[in-house]
C-alpha cells in the first residue's frame, strides 16, 4: 500500500436539512470534497440501528443499518413522499447537533408513509435482497416489529414464550405481524440501496470507506434474542457477565458497556459460523473494516452483571483461532485492529501475527504519566499502522490540548520543535505531524482540520447523554479547506 491520507467523518454528522447526517446529495459533495482534497479514505462510525444511548455501538442488531440514514429526498424522487410532508414533519431542531428523540418521534412515520405507498412487494430488487439476507433479515424484522407491538420494552420484558423464542410463537407473531416485518425489510432495502450507491460513487473517485465492526452485540438486539446460546446468559437468559474494561487512556474509572459476553466454545464448537457470517457481512459493506476493541480477542474483561462498577477480571479470549477459521472460509482480508488502551504482550503478538494494521494516536503521546518509551510518539511507528490525531473517542486537538497540563503542553511543544504558534493554531502543527509519520495510512478527524474545541467532540466513553451529535455545517466545507487538505496531504507524500 502507498502512502495516504483520508478523513474520518460519521454518516450522522453529514448536513442535511431533516435533522442528520444520511445518504443525502451532501453525502455525495462530501465525496467530492474528499476528492478535491486529495483524500483515499472516508472512515465513518458503525451503521447499525442505534439503540441505548443513541450509540452506534449499541445497535438492535449487528448486520442491520441505520433507517436514519435512508435519504428521504430519494423517497421524493421515488413518488412515494411528498417534499410538503418532509418539511411538515419538523425534523430539523438544529443545524448543530442530532436531536435522537425528534427523529424517533417523526421519521418514522414518515417512512412508514413512504412504505405503504411504495408497492414494494411486486418489486423483483427487493425480492432479490430478501432472499440474499434472510439468514438475518427475517429475525431482525420480527424482532423489531416485536419492539413495537410490545411498547418499545427490551426482549427480556417480552411474554415468556416469545422471550424464549419459541418455534410455534414465532410463526404466530409472524403471521399477525407480517406487515410490520415488511416495513422493516423495506427500510433495510432502502438503507443498503442507497449505501451501496453512495459506496460507488466514492468508490469510483479512488475513495474507499472504513467501516467500524463493534466486537459487542448489545443485549436489547435481534442477535442476542435470536441465538442467546452464543452469549453468557443465566437459565433466565440474563447475563451471567457483561463487557466492559478497566481504568485506561479514555476513563480513568473504567467502562462498564453492559454488552453480554461470547460464549467462546459454542462458537469454537460451531466453526466460528456466526462470526464468520458476521464479518462476511463486513466485508460486503466496506473496503476496509476497523474492528473495535481488538484486545478482547486475546483477553475479555468479565464484569459480574448487576453491578454499578467496572471491577471485573480478565478471560482468555478464542485468539488466533478464530481468524485462521475467518481467514480459511472467507480469504485474506485487510483490517484494521483498535488495539488501544492497556495492551498486553499477548495482545500484542496477536495483533502482529494476525497480520492487521493497530492504530496510533498523537493525544496518547504525551501523557506525562508514561515514563516507557510510548508507541505513539510517531518516531516509533511502523510503517504499517494507521495514524490519527485523535478518534470519535477522543477530545478534539483543540480541546486535548487546552485540558492536558502544562508540562504536557511543553512536552508536546519540544517534540514539534514548535514555541511560537498561537495555541489557537496549534492543531495544524500536530495535523502535520501524524502526515509527516512513518504510518502509510494518515487519518484526521474533520473536527480538527476545521480547528474545533470539544463542542465538537463525537463520544466521551462511559457516559450517556450530548453523544453521537455532532454535525458539520455545510458552509465549513468550502474550497479553500479542500486545497489546503491537499497541499499538506501532497507535501508529507500522500497524494
Amino acid at each position: 500500500m502507498e502512502r495516504s491520507a483520508g478523513i474520518l467523518m460519521p454518516i450522522f454528522s453529514l448536513p442535511n436539512q431533516y435533522g442528520i447526517g444520511c445518504f443525502s446529495k451532501e453525502a455525495y459533495q462530501f465525496v467530492d470534497f474528499l476528492e478535491r482534497a486529495g483524500q483515499r479514505w472516508w472512515q465513518i462510525l458503525p451503521l447499525h440501528p442505534t439503540g441505548f444511548g443513541d450509540s452506534p455501538y449499541q445497535s438492535f442488531s449487528v448486520f442491520a443499518g441505520n433507517p436514519y440514514f435512508i435519504d428521504l429526498e430519494g423517497l421524493v424522487a421515488e413518488g412515494v413522499l411528498t417534499e410538503a410532508e418532509c418539511s411538515r414533519a419538523g425534523l430539523e431542531n438544529s443545524e448543530d447537533a442530532v436531536d435522537y428523540k425528534l427523529q424517533y418521534e417523526k421519521r418514522y412515520g414518515l417512512l412508514r408513509k413512504a412504505y405503504e405507498r411504495s408497492g414494494i412487494s411486486e418489486n423483483q430488487d427487493y425480492r432479490n435482497f430478501l432472499s440474499q439476507n434472510a439468514d438475518w433479515l427475517i429475525e431482525y424484522a420480527l424482532f423489531m416489529a416485536l419492539k413495537g407491538f410490545f411498547g418499545g420494552k427490551p426482549w427480556q420484558e417480552w411474554p415468556e414464550e416469545i422471550r424464549w423464542h419459541r418455534a410455534d410463537v414465532v410463526e404466530q407473531y409472524q403471521r399477525e405481524l407480517y406487515f410490520d416485518m415488511e416495513f422493516h425489510c423495506y427500510l433495510q432495502f432502502k438503507f443498503f440501496e442507497q449505501y451501496e450507491r453512495l459506496k460507488r460513487y466514492a468508490n469510483e473517485r479512488n475513495i474507499h470507506i472504513i467501516g467500524d465492526i463493534p466486537i459487542y452485540a448489545a443485549m436489547d438486539s435481534a442477535d442476542v434474542w435470536a441465538e442467546p446460546y452464543l452469549f453468557q446468559l443465566n437459565k433466565n437468559l440474563l447475563p451471567q457477565a457483561v463487557a466492559g474494561c478497566p481504568p485506561d487512556g479514555f476513563s480513568a474509572d473504567g467502562q462498564l458497556w453492559g454488552n453480554p459476553l461470547y460464549r467462546w466454545e459454542v462458537h469454537r464448537e460451531t466453526g466460528y459460523a456466526w462470526w464468520t457470517k458476521r464479518l462476511a457481512h463486513m466485508f460486503r459493506l466496506y473496503d476496509v473494516t476497523r474492528i473495535d476493541h481488538f484486545r478482547g480477542f486475546d483477553a475479555y474483561y468479565s464484569i459480574p452483571y448487576g453491578g454499578n462498577t467496572a471491577e471485573g477480571h480478565w478471560e482468555k479470549g478464542p485468539g488466533m483461532e478464530l481468524f485462521r477459521h475467518v481467514e480459511q472460509a472467507l480469504g485474506k482480508h485487510w483490517l484494521i485492529a483498535e488495539d488501544l488502551g492497556h495492551m498486553t504482550d499477548s495482545a500484542r503478538q496477536l495483533v502482529q501475527e494476525s497480520g492487521f494494521w493497530g492504530m496510533k494516536v498523537l493525544e496518547f503521546a504525551f501523557d506525562s504519566r508514561d515514563t516507557s518509551a510510548n508507541e505513539h510518539l510517531p518516531h516509533q511507528y511502523p510503517e504499517n499502522c494507521v495514524v490519527y490525531t485523535g478518534t470519535h473517542d477522543n477530545q478534539t486537538m483543540q480541546g486535548w490540548f487546552r485540558s492536558i497540563s502544562g508540562e504536557e503542553q511543553k512536552q508536546a511543544r519540544a517534540y514539534l520543535w514548535d514555541w511560537y504558534t498561537p495555541q489557537a493554531l496549534l492543531y495544524r502543527s500536530f495535523i502535520s505531524l501524524a502526515m509527516r509519520s512513518p504510518a502509510k495510512l494518515c487519518i484526521i478527524p474533520l473536527q480538527d482540520y476545521l480547528g474545533l474545541d470539544d463542542r465538537a467532540r463525537i463520544n466521551i466513553p462511559s457516559t450517556v447523554g450530548k453523544n453521537w451529535q455532532w454535525r458539520v455545517k455545510k458552509e465549513n466545507l468550502t474550497d479553500v479547506l479542500a486545497a489546503e487538505i491537499r497541499e499538506t496531504t501532497k507535501r508529507y507524500g500522500r497524494l
